[in-house]
């Protein structure tokens, strides 16, 4: 059995090679002569490959380039203490709490770290997928969301876990799906969290959470679907519409029962509501733009609002905003002052927030705006960029695999203002 606790990053590296020549049936001499290294020196001295040697490994042992790095550099993740605050004295208990203090402060970069303190402290499955559970939520609150992902999977590969925990990580594995655009798979873990509590009614708050949430996921995705998949926009719409609706509800429930702040969630249900109603023909998109900028003018300043979900909030309706201007508005000299509007009001609070998927709207409706601009002025009108542009721009093309080209595109077509 392969062991990885306490050993250096050559010593893992040295591993993978064992690995490779058991899995190609390869000699030591073989495997150096595919790698184009000398047998007795296949690992570095110091124990950092190069890229080269990286890709090369991935593609003998057929992992994916982020596993083979994974083991290299992650696998004792968690395991040595660096942090007073997490000594091994310390109970599961004791360290799950340092994790809610952690993530209520908004230290997500601790609260991962924390995390797997509490999985190496845990002493059941499903003490194990708490510490899972946490650090999905250190790397949601750092826009790392295949990291949430892969969390939340590894939290729902334990087993036996309590219900209410499963249906929790579900629900996460869903909305980061969502976030990533794949929306097939966020559409089928958020009905399976549905569908559960169709039969068993939730019985704590966690649970009521988690079946609001299940419907935002869901009527987000089936939202994001209208353009998506045209042939059956009218089908996505109102079922979109029914999803949202009880996600609201479900949410203004637990605003009067639990706190305020998921009020702020039932307010992004009720913006997505609008761009639906009026795909479907039920409000003039002039007067659902009337309202959106009614919205988003309770955010003048940003920095006067607390941060939280009701700030988050007024961004999202500003990026709905973006969607009814894009889809439903002509003119457009129109179209340019209102995505003006929209665009910057987004920005600013995805600012405030350090909110990556809100960015990666911001980016993309900017875009799509300035691609429009183009073709009404037959002129390529440069994108002007400085330094903190390019980072975030970076940042968002790490964060979203579908964001890479329209960001390539974005940095190819900018004028960037370099700092003296």
């Amino acid at each position: 059995m392969v062991q990885t606790n306490n050993v250096s990053r050559k010593e893992r590296l040295e591993r993978l090679f064992d690995l490779a020549q058991a899995y190609r049936g390869w000699s030591r001499r073989e495997l150096a002569n595919e790698l184009g290294r000398d047998p007795t020196k296949l690992a570095p001295e110091s124990g950092n490959p190069k890229f080269d040697l990286i890709l090369q490994i991935s593609e003998v042992l057929d992992w994916s380039l982020e596993e083979v790095a994974d083991w290299l550099w992650n696998a004792e993740k968690g395991v040595k203490n660096t942090d007073e605050t997490c000594k091994n004295s310390l109970s599961f208990d004791d360290i799950d709490k340092l994790a809610q203090e952690a993530y209520r402060s908004g230290e997500f970069k601790k609260l991962v770290n924390i995390a797997h303190k509490a999985l190496d402290a845990a002493t059941t499955e499903d003490e194990k997928a708490r510490a899972y559970n946490r650090a999905a939520g250190g790397w949601d609150g750092l826009g790392r969301f295949t990291r949430v992902l892969k969390a939340a999977q590894e939290g729902l590969r334990q087993h036996p876990i309590q219900p209410d925990m499963r249906l929790l990580l579900q629900t996460t594995a869903a909305n980061a799906h969502y976030t990533l655009w794949q929306l097939d798979e966020a559409q089928g873990m958020s009905q399976r969290v549905i569908d559960f509590y169709k039969e068993n009614a939730p019985a704590s708050n966690r649970a009521k959470v988690a079946q609001a949430h299940a419907w935002y996921v869901l009527g987000h995705s089936q939202r994001r679907l209208l353009d998506i998949e045209p042939e059956r926009s009218s089908q996505h719409a109102h079922a979109a519409l029914t999803s949202l609706a009880e996600s609201m509800k479900l949410y203004e429930s637990l605003a009067q029962e639990v706190h305020p702040t998921y009020g702020g969630i039932a307010n992004t249900c009720r913006a997505g509501m609008l761009e639906v109603d009026v795909f479907l023909g039920n409000i003039d998109v002039r007067e659902a733009i009337a309202r959106v900028l009614d919205v988003i003018n309770i955010a003048v300043d940003p920095e006067k609002i607390d941060k939280g979900d009701w700030l988050e909030s007024y961004g999202w309706w500003a990026i709905i905003g973006c969607n009814l201007t894009l889809r439903h508005i002509a003119d457009e000299r129109d179209l340019q002052r209102f995505m003006g509007t929209f665009t910057n009001k987004a920005d600013e609070i995805a600012d405030r927030l350090s909110h990556w998927a809100m960015r990666e709207r911001v980016f993309s409706m900017q875009f799509e705006g300035r691609q429009r601009l183009v073709g009404w002025t037959g002129q390529e009108i440069p994108i002007v960029i400085d330094n903190e542009d390019v980072r975030l721009v970076t940042g968002t093309m790490g964060r979203f695999p579908q964001f890479r080209k329209t960001g390539w595109s974005i940095l190819n077509c900018g004028n960037i203002i370099k700092e003296s």
